[in-house]
């Protein structure tokens, strides 16, 4: 009798899996490997969060407490946090302070009766693995529904099919139904702290049999892998394992291995597009990055040369449209639910409203509509954004 291999990973979780799908070289290098990982400020920035809003909740439930939170303890708790993540830069610093006024102004009054659980951790036997997580938050709703609530610092709002289609959402689901089996209905909501929104979903019985499915064929896959190849994409500048990555470094120089003889080769030239943009995604990513420490350079002063090029900084007008008028503006004259408008937008910019008054030009008339764009910029509040100026010097 023989006995079956033992597996690579000792446990799956959410984290590998992704890890696993986003780039399998990251993946090696982080869990076969076991290198040296170096996360990236915005990795570190949401742990951070991530800490303070655990242990301000926390500290609630075991106080038995039921009222607001305090900001005075927030900041408390997020100085410690900073210190520990080794956090530099008074920018980030009050952004962190924002985010966190914000939470507790929305939170409101907070019943310790009703979380159930804070930083949750569950094991779900999924086929031959054993999956491991923590859930953020869980709390009671009702005497038959409770809300799983997991904390994001994403500077974007996920799409209404990131959100319906979320792995990582399926799991937490199957893990609180069999946590707190009296459960018949389960609300998910990604807290999305940057822009005071909480996008909502739910899960079929369906749903949730089709991820586990996939939870398991992807964990075969980890376990039978033999290659292991990098796959470029916009957030390679941010990966901990990117100084290790000799794709990410041959993508910075512009490297190409493989450019079309022939524009009718439409096998080719599909081919080099999609190296093309790979390596365009790490490449701006990247662009970025040295912006920002440019842009940091030049708050104190007025310009810089280098390498015969002037930089300096200019302002931009752009609208933040506040989030409760512009979805009932939008609500009223489209007739559709303030989610609906929600998931329709993303994320509330120019650029997504004028995709949607454009639809709407073919529902309602001009002057209707003209009036709508009117209304939603006097809500709108203008800002000065500053922009990076480069010009070779004569």
């Amino acid at each position: 009798m023989t006995t079956a291999a033992p597996f690579k990973n000792p446990h799956l979780s959410y984290s590998r899996l992704s890890r696993f799908e986003t780039c399998p070289l990251s993946y090696r290098l982080h869990y076969i490997e076991k290198q040296q990982a170096e996360p990236g400020l915005p990795l570190r920035f949401g742990k951070c969060i991530h800490a303070v809003l655990e242990r301000l909740i926390k500290e609630a439930v075991d106080d038995e407490r039921t009222g607001p939170l305090s900001e005075e303890r927030a900041i408390e708790l997020y100085r410690e946090a900073w210190g520990a993540e080794q956090l530099t830069g008074m920018d980030v610093f009050a952004e962190g302070l924002a985010i966190l006024r914000r939470f507790i102004a929305e939170q409101g009054v907070v019943d310790h009766r009703d979380v159930l659980a804070i930083e949750k951790e569950f094991r779900l036997p999924v086929g031959p693995f054993e999956v491991l997580g923590f859930i953020d938050r869980v709390d009671w709703i009702d005497d038959e529904t409770v809300e799983v609530i997991d904390y994001k610092t994403n500077h974007q709002l996920f799409t209404r099919d990131e959100v319906d289609t979320s792995l990582q959402m399926s799991l937490y689901e199957v893990a609180v139904r069999r946590l707190w089996p009296w459960a018949k209905k389960v609300k998910l909501t990604f807290w999305m702290l940057r822009h005071g929104v909480r996008q909502q979903t739910t899960r079929t019985e369906e749903q949730l049999a089709d991820a586990l499915a996939y939870v398991e064929t992807l964990g075969r896959q980890t376990e039978t892998a033999t290659e292991y190849p990098a796959r470029l994409n916009t957030n390679c500048s941010y990966c901990d394992h990117r100084k290790q990555c000799p794709a990410y470094a041959d993508a910075l120089k512009g490297k190409r291995e493989f450019i079309v003889e022939e524009l009718a080769d439409l096998e080719g030239v599909a081919r080099e597009r999609e190296e093309v943009a790979r390596l365009a995604k790490a490449l701006y990513a990247r662009k970025e990055e040295l912006e920002d420490i440019l842009k940091a350079q030049l708050k104190e002063r007025d310009e810089l040369v280098l390498g015969g090029v002037r930089y300096r900084m200019f302002a931009t007008t752009s609208l933040d449209y506040p989030l409760e008028p512009t979805l009932s503006l939008l609500a009223d004259a489209t007739g559709l639910s303030r989610d609906e408008v929600l998931g329709k937008l993303g994320a509330i910019d120019k650029k997504a409203l004028d995709a949607l008054l454009k639809s709407l030009g073919k529902k309602l008339d001009k002057p209707r509509v003209s009036l709508l764009k009117a209304e939603l910029e006097a809500h709108a509040d203008k800002r000065m954004s500053p922009r990076l100026w480069a010009k070779e010097v004569a």
